[in-house]
This record gives structure tokens, C-alpha cells and sequence, in this order.
């Protein structure tokens, strides 16, 4: 169909000719509606609205959490709220919520080409603000990565490496911006909101494997008798269904013992609890890797956007005087054996691509 927008079309029959009209028209109005916010490809729409959506809409449902006293520890997971009630569990909680939050809501506008296009004072404000953002969250995130569903080592690394590849993501792309390097600046921006968005897909993980794990039925996790006190209200109901609880809980809740716990994701809290705990960590590794592999494929499919701001930098580090225009960033071209880019000849001679 698109053959009919860019070439004359023969004499046709008036069925034919309705059927033509009717198929451009559809094609118009949806190349219409994908370029009024600046998109150059169909494809990208759409993308978009699935994505960013996803992004937009987890945060906004989540804003009630910042209520972390109310809404966040009556919907927490159970046990959870005994470690972040408080101390700088509730501090590093706090300081999570209230700049991821606003950090998934903000981000979302980084990728309409229309922002960037015409209001690029407004996208490089808001994307200085969402980096400090994110990097705070990841010190909130590190900080209750102790207690977080349980906290075992397994979760603990889980959080770690999403930080540590989200921060390096972020400080990749401020430097190459700053170096005029806008092709770079895109692929590193893409992979850490992906990678950032990963903790979404643990969501959804984290209603399927529960359910696994508690149909194997053999799983189990280790829990304080401090926690199934706080939970139960009081030592000797708790004692009820952990006897060796009894002699182990002192004044004050303070751990002198431990109790393995059956993991099911239905039951008494302390099992639902585990449950989570065992899953948790496996589920924001699973989530990672998938959304690593989804963005690499989709830098892959998408080489002639990635060739066109290889110009566009080219001609920005050229006119601010940089060495080595078009690699005065971070490029494969300054590392390893990568064939060196040159520009097509047109932008070479002072013309222009696009």
C-alpha cells in the first residue's frame, strides 16, 4: 500500500478506486497520528504507548505507597513492615518511593520526539531531574535490599546489579550527551528505562511463581521468631504455632532464634511471606535478563535511526570544534578493532542528509 503514496497509481475502476482511497486514507490518518508527536516510523506508536504506558500507568497506581505508614504497610508483603517500620530501613523505603515514583512518571516524556524537537529546554530539565531521581531510588533500593521479601543473598545481588547497571547506564549517557555523542546517548538512555522498567515484569513474575513453588510444595524459608511474633501480636499465640519461639523471643522482640517456614502462597502470613521470599530474587533476575535481551534486539532492528544520529552528531562535534567528529564520544570506533565511521559524503562536503 505505501507503493500508492509515492508513485502515480494507473487507471482503475471505480471498486478499485474505493478500495485505494480507502486503504491511503487509513494509512494518512495513522501516519498522521504517529507524527503529531514526532515519530518518524509507525512502528514507534504504538511501542510507545505499550512501554511508556506500562512505566506511566505502574507509577501512578503506586502513588498511594508514598502513604507509607498507611497504604504501603497494609498492602506490603507480610513480615515486611516489621524491618521498615523503623530505623534507616523506613528511611531508605521512603527515600525509594518518593523518587522512583515520580522518576517512572517523568521519564516517559524523555521519549516524544515532539518534547525534544521543540521543547528541548524542557527535556534537558527533566532529564537531569529524573538521573538524580533514579540514582536516589537506587540508594533507597540498596538500602532495604536487606529486608526486601526476605533479603536473602540471592535477592540482595538482584538488587545490586539492577542498581549498579541502571547508575552506569544513566552516567554512560550524561557523558556521551555532553559529548555531542547523540547516538550513544540514545542506546544507553533505552537500555537503562528498560532495564529500569524491569521491575515491572517482576511484578507479573511474582503472581506466576508463587504458585509454582507452592504446587512443588517443598519449599521452605527461614524466618526470626521476631518477625511471627510481630505478626501473630503476641509471643504465645506465635509460641502456638512455632513452640521453639517461646523460649527464643525476648523483651522488645529481639531475634535469639530462627524457624523454618513452609513457603505457600496461601495459608497463615508467615507462609505467604516465604512464598514471596523464595521468588523474589529470582524473579528481578529473570525480569532483567528478558528486558536486557529486549533491548539489544530492538537497537538491532533499528540501525538506520542509530546511522542517522550518528550524523546528526557528526555535525554537532564538528561545528563545537570536538576531535574526531563523529566518535568524540563513547563509540565502538575508539575501542577494539571496530571499522572506523566516516560520514556519508553529502554531510562530508557541508550538505545535509536529512
Amino acid at each position: 500500500m505505501f507503493h500508492a503514496l509515492v508513485t502515480p497509481k494507473r487507471p482503475a475502476s471505480s471498486h478499485e478506486e474505493g478500495v485505494d482511497k480507502s486503504e491511503t486514507g487509513a494509512r494518512r490518518a495513522w501516519r498522521k497520528a504517529y507524527r503529531s508527536v514526532g515519530f518518524n516510523k509507525g512502528y514507534n506508536l504504538p511501542l510507545f504507548i505499550i512501554f511508556a504506558g506500562a512505566m506511566f500507568g505502574f507509577c501512578l497506581s503506586r502513588l498511594q505507597y508514598l502513604d507509607v505508614a498507611g497504604n504501603f504497610a497494609s498492602n506490603t508483603a507480610p513480615s515486611e513492615w516489621y524491618w521498615f517500620r523503623t530505623g534507616h530501613y523506613r528511611i531508605g523505603l521512603t527515600l525509594h518511593l518518593a523518587t522512583a515514583l515520580p522518576a517512572g512518571l517523568l521519564m516517559v516524556w524523555q521519549f516524544v520526539p515532539y518534547i525534544r524537537h521543540r521543547h528541548l529546554l524542557f527535556h534537558r530539565l527533566n532529564g537531569y531531574l529524573v538521573v538524580m531521581l533514579l540514582v536516589l531510588s537506587n540508594v533507597g533500593a540498596l538500602m532495604i535490599a536487606r529486608r526486601a521479601f526476605g533479603g536473602d543473598i540471592s535477592t540482595q545481588a538482584a538488587v545490586g546489579v539492577l542498581a549498579l547497571t541502571t547508575s552506569g547506564g544513566l552516567a554512560m549517557a550524561l557523558y556521551n550527551v555532553k559529548r555531542l555523542q547523540i547516538d550513544q546517548h540514545r542506546v544507553w538512555m533505552l537500555r537503562t528505562i528498560v532495564w529500569a522498567g524491569s521491575i515491572i515484569t517482576v511484578r507479573i513474575l511474582l503472581k506466576i511463581a508463587p504458585a509454582v513453588t507452592s504446587r512443588v510444595g517443598s519449599y521452605y524459608a527461614v524466618a526470626s521468631c521476631s518477625e511471627i511474633t510481630f505478626e501473630y501480636g503476641s509471643v504465645e499465640t506465635a509460641a502456638l504455632f512455632y513452640p521453639q519461639c517461646a523460649a527464643d523471643v525476648v523483651r522488645n522482640w529481639t531475634v535469639n532464634g530462627m524457624v523454618a517456614v513452609w513457603a505457600k502462597d496461601t495459608g497463615m502470613p508467615e507462609n505467604i511471606s516465604a512464598s514471596l521470599g523464595i521468588n523474589f530474587g529470582m524473579t528481578v533476575w529473570m525480569s532483567l535478563f528478558l528486558h536486557m535481551v529486549g533491548v539489544e534486539v530492538y537497537l538491532a532492528l533499528t540501525p538506520a535511526e542509530s546511522e542517522r544520529l550518528k550524523v546528526v552528531s557528526y555535525e554537532k562535534q564538528l561545528e563545537a570544534g570536538l576531535e574526531n567528529p563523529g566518535n568524540a564520544g563513547l563509540t565502538a570506533e575508539r575501542w577494539g578493532d571496530a571499522t572506523a565511521w566516516a560520514p556519508p559524503r553529502t554531510v562530508a562536503a557541508g550538505g545535509q542528509l536529512f
